[in-house]
């Protein structure tokens, strides 16, 4: 279904899964704008090519999704110091991946998990669409450690929001599969595979699997009537949904 991978990723050196949601379709026939969102993994590991790369994006706001134990360990990287300004919205609280087993079991990643999200406090989605609201906050890099779990959930909530059909939300998460081999190849090279893992092991773990996103619509569905169902329930407004389009489309 999306056959211009290559436009829109970015194969930095040190950071993976970075690309553009720019182009794709919406129910009314438009097309969301290119370069201003993008989603990543963990941005602190670029290297100085991928840094002089990466200024000529221009990002305006960097949406870290990490929690505080994961910034801390990892650090923010330098968009910062670029000019970006920086909001911390983890997603998931301290203490949540405990939480979270205990809600739905040590699952691994799929669409209950990634639902799990929504028990705890709604806070980070509300400013994370405060600022997808506001234009002036554009480019945006929105990222988690991974950039396919928390990122992956964001992100779907926008592109719902901007009218993609959820065909297109579901490609979109699966295309972090495609820059699986060379992260797996990054830590082989630095810091080596963890104790016990094997590669097959790691290249299944860095990946995400086929029905994760699938679950998490239809869960969505179920319970509240589809993702904009969820953000009306936690108090997103009309206004809001129709400034994000303004701002994206």
């Amino acid at each position: 279904m999306i056959h211009d991978y290559t436009d829109r990723h970015y194969p930095f050196e040190g950071c993976f899964n970075f690309r553009d949601i720019g182009g794709y379709p919406t129910s009314d026939g438009r097309t969301i704008r290119w370069g201003r969102y993008f989603r990543a993994g963990r941005p602190d590991r670029m290297t100085q090519n991928d840094l002089d790369k990466v200024r000529t994006l221009g990002i305006t706001t960097q949406i870290d999704l990490r929690k505080s134990e994961e910034v801390l360990d990892q650090g923010r990287g330098s968009l910062p110091s670029m000019g970006a300004s920086y909001e911390h919205l983890s997603v998931i609280p301290e203490g949540g991946t405990e939480q979270l087993n205990r809600l739905v079991g040590d699952t691994g990643i799929s669409g209950k998990r990634y639902l799990g999200y929504l028990e705890f406090d709604s806070a980070p989605w509300l400013r994370i669409f405060e600022l997808f609201a506001n234009a002036q906050h554009q480019p945006i890099l929105i990222h988690c450690t991974a950039g396919k779990d928390r990122t992956g959930v964001s992100t779907a909530f926008l592109l719902s929001v901007l009218g993609v059909n959820r065909a297109w939300i579901e490609a979109d998460y699966l295309l972090t599969n495609r820059d699986v081999a060379r992260q797996v190849d990054f830590v082989e090279r630095t810091s080596g595979l963890p104790e016990g893992v094997d590669r097959g092991a790691m290249l299944r773990e860095t990946g995400v699997p086929e029905t994760a996103m699938r679950d998490f619509l239809d869960g969505l569905q179920e319970r509240w009537g589809g993702p904009l169902g969820y953000l009306r329930h936690i108090g997103i407004g009309e206004g809001v949904f129709e400034a994000v389009r303004a701002a994206f489309l």
